[in-house]
């Protein structure tokens, strides 16, 4: 078995050892060092949507400052450039962090960021700060709630809404289907009266139809976003 290469990473703490070939720099690194708490990563269902998140914010935001000359357009295109990477799936493997770590999602943040300085860095030909410049006016304190809406609404849109909208519509189908067949009804684990089938179908389709247009609203709230609500401190 070939043995593994690193390579050193210096931020305000120091040295520390990173895979030769991670995107990821000194801070990712720390945090996979310090949180391996659950061994959950990014892995899990829906995580796809929070990463595409993140390079949807990043990109927006790098395009922001550019309209306020923040930044050189060099430097703004790599990181549009990398951002949109991220956002379509093609780092996914450079997020290994344990979903648990600092309160903010600090970590998570900064994985971001570093990833995005890395490719950046290499398409612009020029150095590409992950803290100076793909986090420029952002804070992890409105970056992960930003991302954390994004991704829901993606996630409500995509997968949940349409699988509840399918749902409702079997029921409604089994439901009149089994019209006319009588049960015995259920109350306190004991047998209560009669009741027809259809009834108690239409009564769980009548409760998800109440779900879904309450979701629905949820979804509009969800556009409200966090980001440039940064923390005091």
């Amino acid at each position: 078995m070939p043995k593994k290469r690193y390579r050193i990473e210096k931020d305000s703490l120091g040295e520390v050892k990173v895979p030769q070939n991670a995107l990821w720099g000194a801070q990712t690194q720390r945090a996979i060092n310090n949180f391996s708490i659950s061994g959950i990563t990014f892995s899990f269902p829906f995580s796809r949507s929070f990463i595409m998140a993140l390079g949807v914010i990043k990109e927006a935001a790098v395009k922001a400052n550019r309209t306020l000359n923040l930044i050189d357009s060099k430097r703004s295109r790599a990181i549009v450039k990398a951002s949109r990477e991220v956002l379509s799936g093609k780092h996914d493997k450079q997020f290994p962090l344990d979903i648990f770590q600092t309160g903010s999602g600090t970590s998570t943040n900064m994985n971001a960021n570093e990833v995005i300085a890395k490719l950046a860095s290499k398409y612009a030909g020029v150095e590409v700060d992950p803290n100076n410049h793909v986090n420029m006016s952002q804070s992890s304190n409105d970056v992960i709630p930003t991302a954390i809406n994004i991704s829901s609404h993606s996630c409500m849109n995509h997968y949940l809404l349409p699988a509840l909208d399918q749902l409702i519509k079997i029921i409604d189908l089994k439901a009149n289907k089994l019209k006319g067949i009588t049960k015995t009804g259920r109350t306190h684990l004991m047998d209560a009266m009669p009741i027809d089938i259809s009834q108690e179908l239409l009564a769980w389709k009548s409760q998800l139809d109440s779900s879904y247009e309450f979701l629905l609203t949820i979804t509009d709230k969800l556009l409200f976003m966090p980001q440039g609500g940064t923390a005091v401190g």
